[in-house]
């Protein structure tokens, strides 16, 4: 069996007892970094396990002999450095193989960065669009900047601390200055803190206070929502374009909210 574990964000007594007991109890654990991982199980006294590397750079090769480990009738447990395993994490990967080759895939749920953020950010939580991190740069992160313009629904995006500021900025460029933000550092730890402004606020506030630690950024979205465009699916082709989204992009989107087909899509933002 494969079993998705929860671990911390940040406080080890958010461990749960469940989850201890199965990384106990099972033969290999796969980790994205063996070293993280192994100071988690010293911390819980957990010691003797088989560990194996199991991240987004070396999925492919690691999945396919994990695989063959459940194959064997093993029962394998995958953590994420921290928090749920498969949420902006290779073991979504993991469990998608498992399960087409019809291996049993069973969830110990435990703390989660984006419902924990969430729940203190003081945004609508009725319904939320998780984003993660964005690419690093280039045309996606342009057309993935574009898009969240579209999204009617709390965003929940990840971020680094050298590249906090960049973020803010793009939102701001984007459209989003007046828009609220709670941004949620160190959730768990010693230092957490969380920070509930707008989105031109948090810039002028990070010209002068440097940013520290892992942050979680829950963002108000824009009033103009998806549906008000849906009527007409060559004027969201239009604005999308305006927004340097990519034909392939904008096709998906415009698809996905209006029931135009992708391929007519695709043609109209390829010929505008």
């Amino acid at each position: 069996m494969l079993y998705l574990v929860g671990t911390p964000i940040g406080n080890l007594d958010d461990m749960s007892p469940r989850a201890c007991e199965v990384l106990k109890s099972v033969d290999v654990i796969a980790c994205e970094d063996t070293r993280v991982t192994g100071i988690l199980l010293s911390q819980l006294g957990i010691n003797g396990k088989r560990l194996i590397a199991y991240h987004e750079h070396n999925k492919a090769a690691s999945g396919n002999g994990i695989l063959d480990l459940l194959k064997q009738g093993l029962n394998v447990a995958e953590v994420s450095d921290a928090g749920m395993p498969a949420i902006s994490d290779p073991g979504a990967d993991l469990a998608s193989l498992a399960a087409l080759n019809g291996i049993e895939v069973s969830v110990i749920p435990g703390p989660s960065a984006v419902t924990a953020a969430l729940s203190i950010s003081g945004l609508d939580t009725r319904y939320f669009h998780f984003e993660g991190f964005l690419p690093s740069e280039g045309s996606k992160r342009r057309d993935r900047l574009g898009a969240l313009s579209l999204i009617g629904e709390t965003i929940v995006l990840y971020e680094a601390p050298h590249r906090l500021r960049k973020l803010l900025d793009e939102l701001n460029e984007n459209g989003f200055g007046a828009n609220k933000l709670a941004i949620c550092r160190e959730l768990t730890k010693k230092y957490e803190e969380v920070l509930r402004m707008t989105v031109s606020e948090a810039v002028e506030y990070y010209k002068s206070t440097e940013p520290r630690g892992e942050f979680c950024i829950c963002l108000e979205p824009k009033e103009q929502k998806p549906a008000a465009a849906a009527g007409d699916p060559e004027k969201l082709i239009a604005l999308l374009k305006e927004k340097g989204m990519s034909s392939k992009d904008i096709a998906s989107v415009v698809s996905e909210y209006t029931g135009m087909n992708k391929k007519e899509a695709y043609k109209i933002a390829s010929e505008s």
